[in-house]
């Protein structure tokens, strides 16, 4: 099928959602200045995406149809086979994107190098043209990614491009029984990351960072590692588990993948959630009875290489 029309999708800068906060630019300058925070620096992001958005829908529109679907209204957006789908942003916002993205091919733009890694953001304004020309024309080269997936006993769903939190709500103790590799026990702890490959080097480092930066105050030249998973891994990590008389840290992480699933049994009364991708609004609960598997999805999404 032929594509017809283009999606951008993009976020809120910062400035944008200071001023739905006090109504003008200068309310929210007046705010952050008096509690001594730097309000250049907000224009500053602000303008620079202005400009790349702007420079991307001048490009877009000399060669197809488009329209902008803004990031909260993503979920509920229904994308087809003839549309293309471009990301503008942070790399978070192409984790949001891609698992509503029904495997259509995405196109991710990083407006602001200086600020943005862009890990998962392989194009820029310079250069993405090319890249909707080659969909266009169906010369295009993509890498399928996998999607990680949290299935509970209810047969409610979650996918995650990036990762999946199982846990509390709140800062309080999460509770739960973990069966992983034919061993099972009772935990309390801050919850657990799953992780996929592409969000390898987002939440799941910082789980890295915290880990060798204590274990380095004891020992000598330890040298960082991270972990490079295969596209069809996925990597678990208990965050803060607690030993006690009831709990037990046997299971702290592990590699998922093939049929060597994950299983976790909720043992909290409320505030029990599941949710993905950093979006706590979008979540399962998660609280006693309910048991979730997790595991690789089905679901595929097509991201478009800068090749």
């Amino acid at each position: 099928m032929s594509t017809e029309y283009a999606i951008i999708v993009k976020n809120k800068t910062r400035l944008e959602l200071l001023i739905e906060r006090f109504n003008t630019k200068a309310q929210a300058k007046f705010y952050i200045e008096r509690l001594g925070g730097n309000f250049d620096d907000y224009e500053i992001e602000n303008e620079i995406f202005q400009n790349a958005l702007q420079s991307l829908q001048t490009q877009l529109s000399k060669v197809i149809k488009n329209k902008i679907v803004e990031r909260n209204f993503v979920s509920s957006f229904i994308f087809s086979e003839n549309q293309l789908i471009i990301v503008i942003g942070q790399d978070g916002l192409v984790a949001n994107t891609a698992k509503y993205s029904k495997n259509t091919p995405i196109i991710a733009v990083n407006p602001d190098k200086e600020r943005y890694d862009g890990i998962l953001l392989p194009f820029d304004v310079s250069n993405f043209i090319g890249g909707v020309e080659n969909v266009i024309t169906n010369k295009f080269n993509s890498k399928t990614m996998r999607f990680a997936e949290a299935k509970l006993n209810d047969g409610q769903r979650l996918l995650a491009f990036n990762d999946l939190f199982i846990g509390a709500s709140t800062h309080i103790s999460a509770k739960y029984k973990i069966s992983y590799d034919n061993k099972k026990e009772e935990q309390s702890s801050s919850g657990l990351i799953v992780s996929t490959p592409a969000g390898s080097t987002g939440w799941l480092s910082s789980i890295f960072n915290m880990s060798y930066g204590i274990t380095g105050l004891f020992e000598k030249n330890l040298k960082l590692k991270r972990p490079k998973l295969k596209d069809d891994e996925l990597l678990f990590a208990v965050r803060e588990p607690f030993q006690s008389v009831r709990t037990q840290i046997g299971i702290t992480a592990g590699i998922i993948k093939n049929q060597n699933n994950l299983t976790i049994e909720s043992l909290m009364p409320t505030s029990g959630v599941i949710f993905s991708d950093g979006v706590e609004s979008d979540f399962l609960r998660f609280n006693s009875g309910a048991i979730a598997t997790i595991g690789i999805a089905k679901e595929t999404a097509k991201m478009v290489l800068n090749e």
